[in-house]
């Protein structure tokens, strides 16, 4: 299908704001700088996702890598799935979250820099997210900046923690403030999960780590009163934000019976509808009942292309949950574009 075709039956154009960029010559200079550092840092990934998977997980990335560093062939599997726009993101493994500072702001500024490159290659049709050092506070504002001002990029993609920084760290304030203030995006996509060893076979790393991730992410966001605090945050949730939308009850009845659990305002459940949804979800039924609880203003197309857990054909799926044609013309591409719609220009 050509993205004529796609458009044509939708009312609309599709953007998918789940993509992802590898960026080799950052890794290789990551590698130079830290080598026991990076190490280390596979050594954990070895715990966490086991052999087995791992085994999986290498050739499975490197016969992507075409997809994942050339625009041209970006553009191609675009086409052929009928997508008009791509947000796109750096692969998760670019977050380093243990780097010490110099080296983490380097990253963030290489990145924001390699980005804004690749999406310049086809300005129309790509939309950068660069990354900041979520692990040092102090320098995130500096960093988002660089990425929105600096790069002119929609804005950040940030892991669901890093290190002892949870996303209702008080020391992210600034953060949250500043990204209300430009109108970015903020893009939660989670890398690893804290359970570790006991997720290290059969890929529930992956398969149930990224739902715990994005649910333990979203839940510290909620509870702690940041969109309270700044109700003009854009967090856009990879993977459909994991478990939370479909356990949004228990988290109601906690907020209503422990006081421990009342550091939000309103129930938590109504914070769904000021966060945005990818659909990512694999299941019709899922999608449906996102829709139902955040509702249709808050779901956005996500593929999480090119890997393997990611929609193969995004729009299909989204076609496949059988929802009216103004609510799926909202996911495939409305909803996106006013997102991006009140950003402050660089």
């Amino acid at each position: 299908m050509s993205v004529g075709e796609a458009g044509a039956s939708t009312g609309a154009t599709v953007t998918d704001v789940h993509a992802h960029l590898l960026l080799p010559h950052v890794h290789a200079e990551v590698e130079k700088r830290a080598p026991e550092l990076v190490a280390e840092a596979a050594d954990l990934e070895r715990r966490r996702n086991g052999l087995e998977s791992l085994k999986v997980s290498g050739p499975m990335v490197g016969a992507r890598i075409p997809k994942l560093t050339d625009v041209r062939e970006r553009l191609a599997a675009m086409d052929a799935q009928g997508v008009a726009t791509q947000w796109v993101s750096v692969s998760p493994n670019h977050f380093y979250p243990w780097a010490p500072e110099g080296l983490a702001v380097w990253v963030a500024g290489e990145t924001n820099r390699l980005v804004a490159e690749h999406v310049a290659q086809a300005p129309d049709r790509l939309v950068g997210l660069g990354v900041v050092p979520l692990q040092h506070p102090s320098r995130i504002v500096e960093y988002l900046d660089d990425a929105v001002l600096g790069r002119g990029l929609a804005g950040v993609e940030i892991s669901s923690f890093a290190g002892d920084v949870e996303l209702s760290d008080e020391r992210l304030e600034p953060f949250w403030a500043r990204a209300a203030e430009l109108g970015c995006v903020v893009f939660l996509h989670p890398f690893g999960c804290s359970l570790d060893e006991r997720l290290d076979r059969f890929y529930l790393a992956n398969t149930v780590g990224q739902p715990v991730e994005n649910a333990v992410a979203l839940s510290h966001l909620i509870f702690a009163g940041v969109l309270d605090r700044h109700p003009g945050l854009k967090i856009v949730a990879a993977h459909g934000g994991g478990y939370l939308p479909t356990a949004i009850g228990r988290s109601d009845h906690a907020w209503r019976v422990r006081p421990d659990a009342h550091g939000c305002a309103h129930e938590p459940s109504s914070y769904l509808k000021k966060i945005w949804f990818d659909t990512v979800v694999h299941d019709p039924a899922a999608l449906r009942h996102l829709i139902e609880v955040a509702g249709a203003s808050q779901v956005v197309l996500g593929s999480d292309f090119p890997f393997d857990m990611g929609l193969d054909d995004p729009v299909a799926f989204v076609r496949s949950a059988g929802l009216p044609d103004d609510v799926a013309g909202r996911v495939l591409a409305g909803n996106a574009e006013e997102l991006l719609r009140t950003k402050v220009p660089a």
